[in-house]
């Protein structure tokens, strides 16, 4: 699911290493109201970048060679103005894209694209619903949490390491409460997961928030004979693509397996989708823990899956656990067009075979 990174960063809770559970269990731990919920201010630009990885530099020219201009830490968010071909390309990666941002060159697979989208929030529930999924619409968005202690892993290290607690651009959630701050008098979500959750619950702020409609979810080509779909994922060139008969009708680039954890090749039956899950895995020495991974499409074992993607923005080069990591829009995509399909409430199908009506997905390696 996850991938490994190539830097120290934050993203380092992902390790399960040195929680200092006993200590943990010591602790008294506070509700957080007395922190206010607020939007950060982000760059005034229609496209924005996060530095997704840790510690990078910024270059003066698309290339690694050449001097650096500054050094940026997680979750720096800058204009993003074009992206360019490396200067003097780096055989050993695949990847040879740079974004050019004001303050200089930023090497791509770094550099999570996103936008600054506030919402209008909702005051109140849907009626005649328990909640809704909602999606971050902003690079990112500090939380609270609303039944401390923390029960996942990765949420525990963070906060025994007073480090930020945050819901990132493109995450999906279950919201099920709204009201009002007393700290901030803004409105405000209580947002949890519905799917592979420890438990945790948490208070954002509601204006980061876009809730989905029946749009979001809605069937691509469902006209089309689901026995004659398909998906593709080409382990040697690191791409995707969807099939009706014999005509591809989209085409991405992802991340798949690396090393001891290869996606598996073979022709692949899925059983189950989910709108957004929380994903977890991995040994004590090496592991993952993610939560609101949207657009999930389970096709191997436990845990193999085609999904949404948050946390680095290297598609075209392996480096996942196994599952094929996709942008989110290429993810949705794939989600809606694939079946079978998924309704709002609960936001999880669950197939039953030999039911069958699930499109296949082939793992290959293949020169094309």
């Amino acid at each position: 699911m996850s991938g490994t990174s190539r830097n120290l960063s934050r993203r380092d809770f992902l390790k399960l290493t040195g929680l200092g559970m006993g200590a943990m269990a010591m602790r008294r731990w506070e509700p957080q109201w007395s922190r206010g919920l607020f939007l950060p201010e982000f760059p005034a630009a229609e496209r924005l970048g996060r530095n997704c990885t840790g510690k990078i530099d910024i270059k003066s020219q698309p290339d690694v060679g050449s001097s650096t201009v500054k050094t940026i830490y997680e979750d720096i968010v800058l204009p993003w103005l074009r992206e360019v071909n490396a200067l003097n390309p780096d055989y050993n990666r695949i990847i040879q894209r740079w974004v050019e941002t004001p303050e200089g060159f930023i090497y791509s697979p770094y550099f999570q694209p996103v936008r600054n989208l506030p919402n209008t929030p909702l005051t109140s529930l849907p009626s005649g619903t328990n909640g809704f999924w909602a999606e971050v619409t902003v690079p990112y968005v500090d939380f609270v949490m609303d039944n401390p202690p923390p029960r996942s892993p990765g949420l525990r290290y963070l906060m025994e390491s007073n480090l930020p607690t945050r819901f990132y651009y493109s995450q999906v959630f279950w919201v099920d409460q709204v009201k009002t701050s007393e700290v901030t008098g803004n409105i405000i979500y209580r947002v949890s997961e519905r799917f592979g959750s420890y438990g945790d619950v948490a208070w954002a702020e509601a204006a980061a928030f876009r809730p989905y409609t029946e749009e979001d979810i809605a069937p691509i080509h469902p006209e089309v004979d689901p026995n004659t779909k398909k998906v593709v994922v080409n382990l040697t060139n690191q791409t995707l693509s969807c099939f009706e008969g014999d005509q591809e009708v989209y085409f991405c680039r992802v991340s798949t397996g690396v090393g001891d954890h290869s996606t598996p090749l073979g022709q692949h039956m899925p059983w189950r989708k989910m709108i957004s899950t929380h994903m977890a895995g991995g040994t004590v020495d090496a592991g993952y823990d993610t939560p609101g991974i949207g657009w999930t499409y389970l096709f191997s074992g436990e845990g193999v899956a085609i999904h949404s993607t948050f946390w680095h923005n290297q598609f075209g080069e392996r480096r996942s656990h196994g599952c094929v990591n996709c942008s989110p829009e290429d993810a949705k995509w794939i989600f809606r067009w694939t079946t079978p399909a998924v309704q709002m409430d609960p936001g999880d199908v669950v197939v039953q075979y030999p039911a069958g009506g699930t499109t296949p997905v082939i793992v290959e390696e293949r020169l094309y």
